[in-house]
């Protein structure tokens, strides 16, 4: 029988492994296989909002942090959203995730969740979290933070990419979240020609954290870049 595409989204995460080798100091958390839970609210959210045949457009972040995919499995979705905004509740966590109050702010500006993942895929090149220790304490790292690291990911970025894409997704234009991730997409897509263009929106968590007063702006351009034809 022929899978939807939540299906083959849920089946890609339930598969999701990474076994090289890293630079001292840099580990990777895989939330599907620490947390039984993780796999149910996953399951629930893409059969929810997935379960058509309808090709989305690619929105591709930088890897999952640790208090959001890192824990739910759903890209930028802490549990606060999960539950709230998705109606999905998870009993074994309880995070707030900077990136995920932003984007669910152009989510409801875009006419809410429903009508969104209609259109919208997220996911990352690195599909787990990353953290690296500092200070004897394990804190959120990004795939490029560090050229070892990013040497020790890139082959499974690149397997990972066209994965998203064998799901069904519309590869003539993607849109790419935060500067620095965009310059590393550019130099793979020049070398694997995986999409067509590439949009770049500033990141969600530096928006959070850097451009508070001026959120409008970037809601806004959000919503220009997203809704263009």
């Amino acid at each position: 029988m022929k899978q939807n595409i939540g299906e083959k989204i849920i089946e890609f995460n339930k598969n999701l492994k990474f076994s090289g080798n890293l630079p001292d100091g840099f580990d990777v958390l895989n939330p599907f296989i620490e947390n039984p839970e993780t796999l149910v609210v996953m399951s629930q959210f893409y059969k929810k909002f997935y379960n058509d045949d309808k090709p989305r457009k690619f929105i591709i972040g930088i890897n999952p942090s640790r208090h959001g995919a890192g824990v739910t499995g759903v890209p930028f979705t802490d549990t606060k959203r999960l539950e709230t905004v998705c109606g999905i509740e998870m009993k074994s966590a309880h995070t707030h995730e900077v990136s995920s109050v932003f984007l669910y702010e152009v989510i409801e500006a875009f006419g809410g969740v429903e009508k969104f993942y209609k259109e919208f895929y997220i996911n990352s090149p690195f599909p787990l979290a990353i953290v690296k220790k500092s200070k004897n304490i394990w804190v959120n790292a990004n795939y490029y933070d560090d050229n070892e690291l990013f040497a020790s990911v890139k082959t499974y970025m690149i397997e990972t990419l066209r994965k998203h894409l064998d799901l069904g997704l519309d590869h003539t234009e993607v849109f790419v979240l935060g500067k620095k991730n965009a310059e590393f997409l550019k130099k793979i897509n020049k070398e694997e020609k995986l999409f067509g263009q590439l949009t770049v929106l500033e990141h969600p968590r530096y928006i959070q954290q850097y451009k508070s007063k001026e959120k409008e702006f970037y809601l806004t351009k959000y919503l220009e870049a997203l809704t263009k034809k």
